[in-house]
């Protein structure tokens, strides 16, 4: 019963005690490895600054499509900055993403820009044509490995999960947000569930997210989708965004790599990136901390990476990653959030 109730949270923690071993078995190679630091190429560090603020021009111009698609013209500034926003509200609440969509509705809805069912949907949406988009990373990062000889059963396997997983939830939202009644099924059982939970912790708030109000969101929604789908043809030019921002993220791992005069396989740091960042699905950690280090290790070891480097190049590029993008992101987020109460006030 406690396995069936806690399930993520055992997964996570099972996780981290492997994470733990690794650590411990190779204790002596990932010290030799960190007292090198003084050697790090901190010219390769630096090109980590140019692919994120690529990396946010290909989420902001992604955006930007998509409303487009639908008859929305938003400025390239204000999505920018919004994307910043999401990031730091993405790394700080473990919750797959579902607060980042949320959030990405509210705060579009508050700045009176359009309705938050329209808001939603163009952001699974955009999280959709980015799980797509890995697709074709997968298939190189494949070819790349093979092309290295490091192709073996592990890595193949690791491939064929990423992508099965890929095209289930594909279908799967394909499906329900075909049909009105579906998307009205599925998310209003979706908004119940969470009032019920809300509920647990404030007892005098049956109704937290009203039902009503959250139906007339899901028919905005369902009404979207189908200027979306009857404008497929405008959607290579999102999907080609999303594919650069896929890739940017890995250059920012392999950098780190380079940093640490290691030329690994970018085969094998696809397939971890993807399995590290599926985890965040499960993940009850903030960033998937432990979690995501774990997975990347042990991907990467698999296809033979020791772990005396992946390990500390994974945590470095984590700390930088998080000392460049996170800060901008809150400082943002709060402005947005005070802006938001004065309006109420």
């Amino acid at each position: 019963m406690i396995l069936k109730k806690h399930w993520k949270l055992v997964i996570n923690v099972l996780t981290i005690i492997v994470l733990i071993g690794v650590i411990y078995s190779t204790r002596h190679q990932i010290l030799g490895t960190l007292q090198n630091l003084t050697h790090i190429n901190a010219y390769a560090l630096v090109l980590l600054i140019p692919i994120e603020l690529l990396n946010y021009h290909a989420q902001t111009k992604l955006y930007q499509k998509l409303f487009k698609v639908v008859g929305n013209e938003l400025s390239y500034k204000s999505l920018y900055r919004i994307a910043l926003e999401l990031n730091f509200v993405n790394n700080v609440f473990p919750s797959a993403g579902v607060t980042g969509i949320s959030y990405f509705g509210l705060r579009l809805r508050n700045g009176k820009i359009l309705s938050g069912g329209r808001a939603v949907l163009i952001q699974i949406m955009k999280l959709g044509l980015t799980l797509i988009s890995f697709e074709v990373l997968i298939v190189f990062g494949v070819l790349a490995l093979a092309f290295g000889g490091h192709v073996n059963d592990v890595s193949i396997l690791v491939a064929g999960i990423l992508s099965t997983l890929l095209l289930v939830l594909t279908v799967v939202f394909v499906y329900i947000v075909g049909s009105r009644s579906r998307i009205n099924n599925f998310f209003g059982f979706m908004t119940m569930t969470t009032n019920k939970i809300i509920q647990f912790f404030r007892r005098s708030h049956p109704e937290t997210i009203n039902i009503a109000h959250a139906r007339r969101v899901f028919d905005d929604f369902h009404d979207t989708y189908l200027e979306l789908k009857n404008n497929m043809n405008q959607l290579l030019s999102p999907f080609l965004y999303a594919l650069l921002a896929n890739l940017t993220e890995i250059l920012a791992v392999y950098v780190v790599y380079l940093a640490f005069n290691q030329y690994v396989n970018i085969g094998g740091i696809i397939l971890a990136y993807g399995v590290a960042n599926f985890a965040g699905l499960i993940s009850v950690f903030p960033g998937g901390i432990g979690v995501y280090e774990a997975l990347m290790t042990i991907v990467l070891a698999a296809v033979g990476v020791s772990p005396k480097i992946s390990l500390p190049v994974t945590i470095m590029y984590r700390v930088i990653n998080t000392i460049i993008q996170v800060p901008p992101g809150y400082i943002l987020y709060q402005l947005s959030v005070n802006r938001a109460k004065n309006d109420n006030n």
